[in-house]
């Protein structure tokens, strides 16, 4: 550790730095695992005899499998669009879900596996392959722009989420300000869990593939009381590298319970415990704005300096109670811990620097960093169904509330160490100190109230409209510069929408939102900045069959976001909110069943993104970093009986990105790509069935996104996984 520390900083954040407290809870993870082995021993012993009838109904997500006829065209109501059962061909918004069915089909173990096959979402920035970082509409969905069941989940440092727990996710596009508060315009995705289920059900999986990709899991659902219902994911991944030289592991365990407390109440209490393994990879670098110059697997950084840590540890807890005449409240809580730290020798930040002038040296340093955080929500909100005359309402009321603790220690070596970007040679790179580069504690608190009401004007006209007020403090510390700042700010974002079914399966829909985000610092004054605004338009139309297995979409949207921090003209060393951007363009999506035997998603989006003011003259006129204008996504999948009673579906998906900047100011772009997939199964019967897909099936090389003026994060390249999964 160095001896570099500010004399001035505290004894116990020094502490805190030397010892992530996640290390200290890993009995919590031995205890979960222990918890399986009871689940599973008390599920077969329920195997044995009919399940007993639940008290109350639950509002169960049940996991559809290949051979039940579903599509791809996901839940059809309660989605995080509105909050309340409305159906999506009703809401004034464009929502796009994709189920559990086209996860599993994907083959898909990230979420980040699943964003291709949504029009408007890009892939940014993942930090070196340890969160999740994704575009909607052209703006980063980081922070608050990710829920999970409802709740914020995008704050802090947490690891990337694993697939094994999702049984569906919710992309809602356009500002999601009025009803979940500081949020970008673009849109925000919502994970839904899967839930604890009073039929008994337990799977096994096991995927085995190139690249060094092993992965297992397990999932485990059914009743324990009659009044009682579980369910337990677990996932252990040794995972797929772009180089032979490194590896990364992970582990997921999510147990679930829900209680029915008499014939109008559900309480349920949901955990997810992850664990990750990996190392910091900026990928590879652009040389003389190629972004390709060099192939995938080359890398840069040093493979004996081991895995980054990155835990999360995430408890939810909720009560819903009916109350009878067309009301219903909800209340629920959720606490997230976060930890990512570990040694990295790293390069592209702003502490290091580029190419040398022989186009193949290349700077790095050594580094230490260290990114606890704690997030605490409760949220409570009532419903209610009534009629005024001949207006029918559904109303929705509610408080949010929540604490957000994160934490910044990040350590340099004073000296740089070089690497020959064509030839690299490692183990040159001693441990050494490190000086302090940041040692910071953010503290933020926030408070809203929303309401909505949403009106039937007449069996044609759907009205929505609501508003949140929002008060948010933020109190900052650097410790280097022993330097506090606070800032306050309250912000009210109203949105309002207006559908007109055409017939029952048709509609045609216009809206209006806005959304606020809090800028962080202060300017040269000492004045905190005021918050981003964004103001966005909709307009937009949707189908759906008659027997709601496929469904289409598609909008037109026009978004600007003003007080973006822009450089003070008069003092270089500050900025000012000033900025103004501009996203505008076109979404179409269709998704589902075609018939018996094909179903289909396919998504295609023209983005236009443009910076309209900046005090830096060479950003003004560019587009968005890392938008492209063009993109598009198709899969379908055929499926048929065979002779022996088994089943079997062959699928194919294509990608395409187009051409995106690789730095704020375009000094150097990403090549356009299309990339190709084939999938397969084989279920031999009710219980085995066998998989096996081709990701990448053309070895395609290409960036998938950019860090900085230098680094690029290539594409893993062709990978085939076969995979069996087994019903016991």
């Amino acid at each position: 550790m160095p001896a570099l520390l500010s004399p001035s900083i505290p004894a116990t954040v020094a502490a805190a730095t030397s010892r992530p407290a996640m290390l200290r809870r890993a009995p919590l993870v031995q205890a979960v695992l222990a918890l399986a082995a009871t689940l599973s021993a008390q599920h077969a012993a329920h195997a044995q005899e009919p399940a007993p009838a639940p008290a109350a109904t639950l509002q169960e997500v049940r996991v559809q499998d290949a051979t039940d006829g579903s599509g791809y065209q996901g839940a059809q109501r309660q989605t995080a669009a509105t909050r309340t059962d409305t159906p999506l061909i009703e809401t004034p918004q464009a929502v796009r879900v994709v189920p559990r069915q086209l996860i599993e089909d994907l083959g898909a173990t990230r979420l980040a596996d699943t964003v291709d096959f949504v029009s408007g979402v890009t892939r940014m920035n993942d930090f070196g392959g340890t969160w999740d970082n994704y575009a909607i509409r052209g703006f980063s969905n980081t922070e608050g722009g990710s829920l999970l069941n409802g709740f914020a989940s995008g704050r802090g440092y947490g690891p990337q989420r694993d697939a094994a727990t999702i049984e569906r996710v919710e992309f809602l596009k356009g500002p999601a300000a009025a009803l979940y508060g500081s949020s970008e315009p673009g849109g925000t995705l919502n994970v839904v869990t899967k839930k604890p289920q009073f039929t008994a059900a337990r799977t096994a999986g096991l995927q085995i593939g190139t690249l060094g990709m092993r992965r297992a899991t397990l999932d485990l659902t059914g009743p324990l009381t009659q009044n009682l219902a579980y369910r337990l994911n677990v996932a252990a991944e040794d995972g797929a590298s772009r180089t032979g030289l490194v590896d990364n592991r992970k582990y997921v365990v999510a147990p679930a319970f829900a209680w029915t407390l008499g014939a109008d109440t559900v309480l349920q209490y949901e955990a997810e415990i992850i664990r990750i393994r990996t190392p910091l990879d900026r990928g590879i670098v652009q040389v003389n704005g190629n972004a390709l110059a060099l192939p995938a697997d080359r890398f840069l950084q040093e493979p004996d300096r081991g895995n980054l840590h990155v835990n999360g540890d995430t408890h939810q807890l909720t009560l819903d109670h009916d109350l009878g005449g067309g009301w219903r409240t909800r209340v629920g809580g959720t606490y997230r811990e976060t930890d990512l730290y570990g040694n990295a020798v790293d390069f592209g930040t702003g502490q290091i620097g580029l190419l040398g002038a022989d186009g193949r040296t290349l700077s790095r340093t050594d580094s230490w960093r260290t990114l606890p955080s704690r997030d605490v929500s409760v949220q409570a909100e009532l419903e209610g169904k009534f009629s005024t005359g001949s207006l029918r309402h559904t109303v929705l009321a509610g408080l949010e509330s929540w604490r957000l603790y994160m934490g910044q220690d990040i350590r340099y070596s004073a000296q740089k160490y070089p690497i020959d970007i064509y030839n690299p040679t490692y183990g040159n790179v001693p441990r050494g100190p490190l000086v302090q580069g940041y040692l910071q504690d953010d503290r933020l608190r926030a408070t809203g109230l929303f309401l909505q009401d949403q009106i039937d004007l007449t069996p044609r006209w759907k009205l929505m409209a609501g508003l949140r007020f929002d008060r948010f403090h933020e109190d900052f510390v650097n410790w280097m510069e022993n330097a506090r700042q606070n800032q306050q700010h309250s912000s009210a974002t109203p949105r309002v929408g207006l559908s007109y079914m055409v017939t029952p399966d048709s509609s045609v829909y216009v809206s209006y939102g806005r959304s606020f985000r809090p800028n962080a610092g202060t300017d040269a004054a000492g004045n905190s900045f005021d918050p981003q605004k964004g103001k966005a338009w909709e307009a937009g139309a949707k189908w759906q069959s008659d027997d709601q297995r496929l469904n289409a979409s598609v909008a037109v949207f026009d978004i600007r976001k003003t007080n973006v921090l822009t450089r003070d003209p008069n003092n270089g060393n500050f900025s000012v909110a000033a900025g103004e951007v501009r996203s505008r363009g076109l979404e179409a999506d269709v998704a589902g069943r075609l018939d018996a035997h094909w179903r289909l998603t396919a998504n295609a989006a023209f983005t236009d993104t443009e910076v309209l003011r900046d005090n830096n003259p060479a950003l003004v006129g560019k587009r968005l970093l890392g938008i492209p204008r063009v993109s598009a996504g198709l899969f379908a999948i055929r499926e048929d009986r065979l002779a022996s009673g088994g089943r079997y579906g062959v699928g194919a998906g294509l990608v395409h990105v187009g051409e995106r900047t690789g730095t704020a100011t375009d000094t150097y772009r990403l090549p356009a790509y299309t990339t190709a997939r084939l999938t397969g199964y084989w279920q031999i019967d009710p219980r085995t069935r066998l998989t096996l897909d081709i990701h990448n099936l053309f070895d395609k090389h290409y960036a998938a996104a950019s860090w900085n003026a230098i680094a690029v994060i290539p594409g893993m390249g062709r990978q085939v996984v076969a995979g069996v999964q087994v019903r016991f």
